[in-house]
């Protein structure tokens, strides 16, 4: 099995869009897995709806205790848009 690196992306598609005050709350598929993962603060001025392609970035992570890896969604020009702890 190979190895993931940083610079690997993983193209994903917007499952679902929440609205909130100044950030939208966003769903994303991986489309291989079809594993899905929740983004909580992505900035609410960025044009996001459902069945968008994003990707997504994954590097391992040691020092907290139940978590495996930092997950980051960035766009089609490479800019992180949010990042979450799985």
């Amino acid at each position: 099995m190979n190895e993931i690196r940083e610079v690997d992306r993983f193209e994903c598609s917007v499952i679902s869009v929440i609205q909130n005050l100044a950030w939208k709350g966003v769903t994303v598929e991986e489309n291989d897995t079809r594993g899905r993962v929740y983004f909580g603060r992505v900035n609410g001025e960025i044009e996001i709806k459902p069945g968008d392609t994003f990707y997504l970035g994954i590097r391992p992570i040691y020092e907290i205790e139940d978590k495996t890896m930092r997950v980051t969604l960035y766009d089609a020009e490479n800019k992180a848009l949010d990042w979450t702890l799985i």
